[in-house]
């Protein structure tokens, strides 16, 4: 099975690592997609972000949440008194996974072969930044770190160790947006996050 391990260098920083995934064909995700979504943050993060995977304006602007998502997530960690300037932010897969639909590009869950593939990638960038605070938004990005048999809705919101990190697993913010009652999702988005502030006693992180 192919993977990214092949292009990944050893301990390289953010810079350096964000360079060689521009080239990465770990998985068929770089045929279609525009670009790599690489993370963005400073490497003295204390907290990292990391979603499922990048959307059709992340795709298109290179950069990640940066979509409707990405605003709700601005929204909710100024609520939350976390300042976005000083976390790292992420995904789990780092191509745009679609299908096209007349001038449409749908998103796509990415399977277990792509995110197992783009694995390397994320373990680098823990490496690099070495938390104190992985922040997993959505059931794909709380697999990815903590194992298959992971469900969000019985651990959500509770902060469990891993490594030499603690890890915090919320809903993805595109599940807000889709959510029936949106003010009730929303609001529960924000109380996780506010669990995530918790843990600093500084007024921002950072």
């Amino acid at each position: 099975m192919p993977d990214a391990a092949a292009f990944v260098p050893s301990d390289a920083n953010l810079d350096e690592l964000h360079d060689a995934a521009r080239r990465c064909h770990g998985c068929e995700l770089y045929r279609p997609a525009t670009q790599t979504v690489f993370g963005e943050g400073p490497e003295d993060a204390e907290i990292v972000l990391v979603g499922e995977q990048p959307g059709d304006q992340e795709d298109r602007q290179g950069h990640p949440f940066v979509g409707p998502a990405g605003r709700l997530l601005d929204r909710a960690l100024d609520e939350a008194g976390i300042d976005r300037e000083r976390v790292y932010v992420t995904n789990a897969v780092k191509h745009f996974k679609f299908t096209e639909r007349g001038k449409r590009r749908i998103h796509q869950q990415p399977g277990r072969t792509e995110i197992v593939a783009c694995a390397p990638w994320f373990e680098a960038e823990l490496a690099a930044v070495r938390p104190r605070l992985v922040v997993c938004l959505g059931s794909i990005a709380a697999k990815a770190l903590l194992g298959q048999s992971f469900r969000v809705t019985v651990d959500r919101g509770r902060f469990l160790s891993v490594r030499e990190f603690q890890v915090l697993a919320t809903v993805h913010p595109s599940a807000v947006l889709r959510a029936p009652d949106r003010d009730a999702a929303y609001a529960g988005f924000l109380a996780d996050l506010k669990t995530a502030r918790s843990m600093f006693p500084s007024p921002t992180t950072g």
